[in-house]
């Protein structure tokens, strides 16, 4: 699936990055990085917040890895396009990485713990690769009503089409929305300085059609659910979404709440 979606993720990269910036500040704030280090991006996508950090650490090393080729693919283009020269990646599950016992001195996961199958058992597959003191800094999304930038498609195709409903804590975007679900499985796996720390910002598209083709082009699930609706239906959840999205125009441009929440602990 994220093969599938790797083009439009490389399309919309500038708008999701723009979006997701204050919640890359914040995990990598948290990591105390040194140059000279060895660092870790999990579920990199198209390459945040890793990239930065390389930037920061242009001594260092930094490694990324994700289960799609194609979103490592547009990873690498950006490496490039940043004449960053201490990036690698390697295609790889978070539940077996290949990487030797206490390989990296940081690492980080940005939106990907809620969709890995075990996610005490990938963290434990984390801290074996990480060095006594290092520090894991990840980021969930948060409760679904402060997040209309991905509520509202999904519930104006809920309202005409039924979809079968998950199994419980089936991996999804607001799995781990609740307070401390990833903190208490870091304490759990015997982590220390545990902190948790909400981070609010904005999906800020040109307009409210250019919302609707990133929508159709990015979100699995909106895609998902369209292709399950007929053509009447479709154009009524359109009409919806376009409706809703222009309640939070400002000056003519769409200003979409985000609510994450980002995890710091040391192993």
């Amino acid at each position: 699936m994220w093969d599938r979606f790797s083009p439009g993720w490389m399309k919309w990269d500038a708008l999701v990055m723009e979006m997701l910036a204050p919640v890359g500040a914040e995990m990598i704030g948290a990591l105390a990085l040194r140059d000279g280090s060895e660092h870790l991006d999990i579920a990199s996508g198209t390459g945040e917040p890793g990239l930065s950090i390389a930037a920061l650490i242009p001594r260092g090393r930094v490694v990324l890895t994700d289960l799609s080729g194609g979103m490592l693919a547009a990873a690498r283009a950006n490496a490039t396009a940043r004449g960053l020269t201490n990036v690698e990646t390697r295609e790889c599950d978070v539940d077996d990485l290949p990487f030797g016992d206490a390989s990296f001195d940081t690492i980080t996961c940005r939106f990907g713990f809620m969709f890995f199958p075990d996610i005490a058992g990938a963290i434990t597959e984390l801290l074996r690769v990480l060095r006594p003191g290092g520090r894991i800094s990840a980021a969930v999304w948060a409760e679904p009503p402060g997040n209309p930038w991905a509520t509202i498609p999904l519930a104006a195709i809920g309202s005409e089409v039924q979809l079968p409903a998950p199994p419980p804590d089936a991996p999804g975007l607001f799995r781990c929305a609740a307070p401390d679900a990833i903190g208490g499985v870091f304490r759990g796996a015997g982590m220390h300085d545990v902190a948790e720390t909400d981070v609010r910002g904005f999906l800020q598209p040109a307009s409210v059609e250019d919302y609707w083709t990133y929508a159709t082009e990015v979100l699995a699930g909106a895609v998902a659910g369209l292709a399950a609706a007929d053509d009447a239906a479709r154009d009524r959840i359109r009409a919806a979404v376009l409706g809703e999205v222009r309640t939070f125009e400002h000056d003519g441009q769409p200003q979409l709440p985000l609510h994450a929440r980002c995890i710091i602990g040391t192993k």
